[in-house]
């Protein structure tokens, strides 16, 4: 039996997928669509945190082979990765684009034509990477994608930095969502991204994403994802990211059967070396302690480990 297809075919036909573009471009004119809630008007070119106006910036995009396994198939995962990023964690891997904003501004009609060229490619889905703040601009170009043929599942790839009021206007169009769920005590996510309020908007936001799609379900035939939650979890050197409470939160209040990405790869970028405890790779005596914090909380669907370490 062939897997659903994608939920916003249904909302397109419905008119569902076209009155959530409209609401996503209103609420532009006074922006609270993160947790930053700057309230600028971006459709007059208006910037908040995010420095993002009424055009998304798009830094890159192609066929990803390094994504999660369900993903990832033979054809890869079409990875959209956009420009700026609400969080700003002071040590992101990509922080020539989170935070120094590299990449180009486009047009609706033009994100919506980067879909297209992914699917056509051969890749199994659409992977939109931090997208939170660039939700409108998404809804907009999937709206214009799905009437030229779009078909493939869509990935919301996010912080887990994201108000539940915004993603109910992705409820019945995001087939999955696959976020982070960086750090457990408040004071840690304070001192690496000014937001003392992630764990628990992260919480929040986890509860809703799993309400609209539910655990990952994969065919059985293709290996594919074709809908839920997929969780990521960094570890960081020195227990910081609180790895056994966040996994107990996960097997306690969304499911036991949450899929999981223990991640090894942090390692010292951008800012990371202003603060001490970050300023160290991971160790593997580190990862496998949070692999086995994972476990002891009844999470035991993880996905394949592709561990790396480096020496500093």
């Amino acid at each position: 039996m062939a897997p659903p297809a994608p939920a916003y075919l249904k909302a397109l036909e419905t008119g569902i997928l076209q009155r959530r573009a409209d609401q996503g471009l209103e609420a532009l004119t006074e922006c609270t669509l993160c947790p930053r809630s700057c309230g600028v008007n971006r459709t007059a070119g208006e910037t908040g945190t995010c420095k993002t106006g009424r055009r998304a910036v798009v830094a890159s995009y192609n066929a990803h082979f390094g994504e999660e396994t369900p993903l990832v198939g033979r054809n890869g995962s079409g990875t959209i990765f956009f420009s700026h990023c609400s969080l700003q964690c002071n040590f992101c891997q990509n922080y020539e684009i989170s935070h120094l904003g590299e990449g180009r501004a486009i047009a609706d009609d033009q994100l919506a034509a980067i879909m297209l060229e992914l699917q056509h490619a051969g890749c199994h889905n659409i992977n939109l990477v931090t997208p939170s703040h660039v939700v409108p601009q998404m809804l907009a170009a999937i709206h214009l994608a799905a009437q030229r043929g779009l078909d493939v599942p869509l990935v919301y790839n996010c912080s887990g930095y994201d108000r539940v009021e915004t993603l109910v206007l992705l409820d019945g169009i995001v087939d999955i969502y696959m976020p982070d769920f960086k750090f457990w005590h408040p004071n840690v996510a304070r001192d690496t991204c000014n937001a003392p309020d992630y764990p628990e908007l992260a919480k929040h936001a986890l509860l809703e994403m799993h309400r609209q799609v539910g655990d990952l379900a994969i065919d059985k035939v293709s290996g594919l994802a074709y809908k839920g939650i997929l969780v990521r979890h960094l570890v960081l050197p020195g227990g910081l990211a609180g790895t056994a409470k966040i996994m107990a939160f996960l097997a306690d209040s969304l499911s036991r059967n949450t899929y999981v990405n223990v991640m090894s790869q942090y390692r010292p970028c951008g800012r990371a070396r202003e603060m001490p405890a970050l300023a160290v790779a991971l160790s593997p005596a580190e990862y496998d302690q949070a692999v086995q914090e994972t476990k002891a909380a009844g999470i035991n669907r993880l996905d394949k480990p592709r561990r790396v370490f480096q020496l500093w």
